[in-house]
């Protein structure tokens, strides 16, 4: 019996790699199957044509074995153990990424007013059961709803004065203690602002926001909330006994 090697399992479970993809897969190959076959049943794993491939062999530590020339040679003929990695090379031309580069997909482009008369999209269906912002009324609604909420942010924000000692409660965060630095708008976001120096490092700028400087404060210690959030009132700034040794 020397010299004779004896194969129990006749499927063989392989790593497949080649030179158009940059991803690794699994294939699973009877040994009985000649090269010419394997190529075959590569071609809709890689992508490439069997007639433009060449195979090599690497073991399960990714050291190159050898090439899988002979077309007609039984797959079982080679070294071939599970976890192997058989590498497809593509001598088609085919660079790696050609499949997944989609900048090189030509883009369907449709005119706007094409696409209005198309009676399947997505648009179509909203025209026809009011939906999102062709539902006028709801449209109006909610224009209605954010002026108001804009104007009580207005009031608010008119009621509270640079200097004051102030609360800042905004939902889901801890209630932080400071003096009200700015009031009024942005231009970083529309609408009212008060811009608040902390007691604590508890803010997220210095002041400034998008390189323009609103007021001054250390860094960390500054932040903008919404006026409705804040609550001017007699807020001593609390003593963590800093002066004491």
């Amino acid at each position: 019996m020397d010299g004779v090697v004896i194969i129990t399992n006749p499927i063989v479970n392989v790593r497949l790699t080649s030179t158009i993809s940059t991803f690794e897969s699994k294939g699973k190959f009877n040994r009985g199957i000649t090269i010419a076959e394997l190529k075959g049943k590569l071609e809709m794993i890689v992508g490439a044509s069997a007639a433009s491939m060449e195979l090599e062999l690497f073991n399960v530590g990714d050291e190159f074995l050898q090439k899988l020339e002979d077309n007609d040679a039984l797959l079982g003929s080679f070294p071939v153990d599970d976890d192997c990695r058989i590498h497809v090379i593509d001598r088609s031309g085919g660079l790696l990424g050609d499949l997944s580069d989609v900048s090189k997909v030509e883009k369907f482009e449709l005119p706007d007013e094409e696409y209005d008369k198309r009676t399947n999209t997505v648009r179509s269906f909203m025209k026809k059961r009011a939906v999102g912002h062709y539902n006028e009324e709801e449209m109006k609604k909610k224009k209605a709803e954010l002026a108001a909420q804009e104007e009580e942010q207005k009031g608010a924000a008119e009621a509270i004065s640079v200097g004051s000692r102030c609360k800042v409660q905004v939902l889901g965060q801890p209630t932080k203690i400071g003096s009200v630095m700015f009031v009024g708008t942005t231009d970083f976001k529309p609408g009212y602002w008060v811009g608040v120096k902390y007691d604590e490092p508890l803010g997220k700028n210095d002041g400034s926001v998008n390189g323009k400087r609103y007021f001054e404060c250390p860094n960390q210690y500054g932040a903008f909330v919404k006026p409705l959030s804040v609550t001017v009132g007699d807020f001593p700034e609390e003593d963590y006994g800093l002066d004491e040794m």
